[in-house]
């Protein structure tokens, strides 16, 4: 049985390091000009470990992971950018099959996007289209920037995201890419803990992190744009965005808050009836479309001696 991943940890960045599996357990090794120095990580209270540039890791260590219930999820540097997440093959598939039926009929899709809406917000009024509620969306928005700016004193803001030209933005807009980032990774690991699609998204679309920028937009109002504009003097935003926010993740509690809002979003009937304590599963079941789920490693074959051979499977007796 895997760890309750409400009773993890936050999360982990590391970057230019090696990480292997030693007879203590798993550590992060760095050559310094002191020698090499070793930080053990522990593992089992691990909710995501964030692996950024230079890391490199042991089979080993992955395995141990794995076992552990620890999700890696591969960086950009300081945690920019989310590109691939790693995740234990034991899980069970209860949320993702809740996930997929949601997804794949568009009137549940609304409904989900609609209570995605209504959880960051606090309401949707009723009959309202996906456009209106985006069009609402980017006026809260909007008005939460004009606010915090007014409170921190900042004459003029807007948001800017530009890759290509990192070292020219203002110290929100760097605070506020790289918390972004931080929290997209956190949440890809609480999607990948729940068992649950990262590209399975119902206001995003058209990447295999859709999902994930999903949940994340429901905890940006709370955390991170208020911590970016918090940090409009800081000399080096970036570090500081990172920092504060895992203390905030554990200060808040917000891992349990993530894996709750996955669930109620989902399907708010069944929020309470598994898919956290109960993560893992060693049973692999048989799909019927009339009997539901039948057990594996079971003959059937019994289930047709009493019916006429058909002529079109000649591969029948």
């Amino acid at each position: 049985m895997l760890p309750r991943i409400a009773d993890s940890l936050s999360f982990l960045y590391l970057e230019s390091v090696r990480i292997v599996q030693d007879d203590t357990g798993i550590c992060a090794r760095v050559d310094t000009s002191r020698g090499v120095e070793r930080v053990y990580l522990p593992t089992a209270a691990l909710a995501c470990a964030l692996l950024g540039p230079g890391t490199s890791i042991t089979q080993p260590a992955m395995a141990t992971f794995a076992r552990h219930g620890t999700s890696l999820v591969c960086v950009g540097a300081g945690g920019v950018r989310s590109y691939a997440g790693i995740l234990p093959a034991g899980l069970t598939t209860v949320w993702l099959e809740r996930q997929a039926r949601a997804w794949a009929d568009d009137t549940t899709r609304t409904q989900v996007a609609t209570r995605m809406y209504t959880h960051r917000f606090g309401d949707s009024p009723a009959g309202a289209t996906i456009a209106q509620l985006r069009g609402m969306e980017g006026q809260r928005v909007k008005a939460m920037y004009k606010i915090l700016a007014q409170k921190h004193g900042i004459k003029r803001f807007r948001r800017n995201y530009d890759p290509a030209a990192w070292e020219t933005q203002d110290p929100v807009n760097l605070a506020l890419s790289a918390a972004n980032s931080c929290m997209y990774g956190i949440v890809h690991a609480a999607v990948l803990a729940l068992g649950c699609s990262p590209a399975l998204g119902f206001v995003h679309s058209g990447t295999q992190m859709a999902f994930v920028y999903d949940i994340a937009d429901l905890f940006k109002m709370q955390l991170t744009v208020p911590l970016a504009f918090s940090l409009h003097a800081s000399t080096d935003p970036e570090r500081d965005a990172r920092r504060k926010l895992r203390e905030d993740f554990r200060l808040l509690k917000l891992m349990p808050q993530i894996i709750t809002s996955i669930q109620q979003v989902i399907d708010p009937e069944n929020a309470n009836a598994g898919g956290n304590s109960e993560r893992a599963s060693s049973i692999t079941h048989l799909w019927d479309p009339a009997l539901g789920a039948l057990p594996a490693g079971v003959n059937y074959g019994h289930d047709l001696d009493d019916e006429p051979p058909d002529p079109e499977l000649p591969w029948q007796p």
